[in-house]
């Protein structure tokens, strides 16, 4: 029992952020569970360094071939260098006189729906880690149970043994729970380099002005 409460305590300082300085440093809100620094959303200056995207850009998901391109490229199922040669491919397609407006379009659309799809991993941490936190407390509860029920002459030995093992089920749960955690913390920044991979290819393609 003495070596459960270490885990559920470990493991629950590693969600509760705001008891570790590495991790309140690294972020401006101190229940979010990540070394990385939370940033709800991207800006278009962090992941492009081409000319300015004008407001026509905005309309890019009235393109039909634009929808589709963003549908391929965007998913991270499809590796970067292939997702880089179909924007070089689809450049190459393009009049001169059309090249760099619709490569705007893609990169809006792109932008917007990997910005989404960012938004959505971050949301969904502080889920995730809202919801291991309540899960420690409860650790620590059925624990606390579990250690006056051993303390009892009287106790039951198999009620003791069962609550005992559904507590060792539980924690292991909670751990596996905790090392996900640590992978899906890396998802915004991997989204953000695709993106910022993505963009940098398209800046490349367009005609210099």
């Amino acid at each position: 029992m003495k070596r459960l409460r270490i885990i559920i305590g470990t493991a629950a300082a590693l969600i509760l952020a705001s008891s570790n300085a590495t991790f309140a440093a690294a972020s401006n809100d101190p229940s979010w569970p990540c070394i990385q620094r939370k940033v709800p959303e991207l800006s278009v200056g962090q992941v492009w360094s081409g000319p300015d995207i004008p407001e026509a850009a905005k309309s890019w998901n009235a393109d039909t071939k634009i929808n589709e391109l963003v549908a391929e490229l965007a998913p991270r199922r499809t590796p970067l260098d292939v997702a880089q040669k179909q924007i070089v491919e689809y450049a190459t397609s393009l009049p001169k006189e059309q090249l760099n407006d619709k490569l705007f379009q893609l990169f809006q659309g792109l932008f917007e729906t990997l910005n989404r799809e960012r938004e959505q991993v971050v949301a969904g941490i502080s889920r995730y880690a809202a919801k291991q936190r309540d899960l420690a407390a409860d650790l620590r509860k059925e624990a606390s149970a579990v250690d006056a029920m051993r303390a009892k002459p009287d106790t039951d030995p198999e009620e003791l043994d069962r609550r005992d093992e559904q507590l060792k089920w539980e924690t292991r749960i909670f751990e596996e729970r905790v090392q996900s955690l640590t992978y899906v913390c890396e998802v915004p920044t991997i989204i953000e380099q695709r993106l910022y991979g993505l963009s940098k290819t398209i800046g490349q393609s367009m005609i210099k002005q």
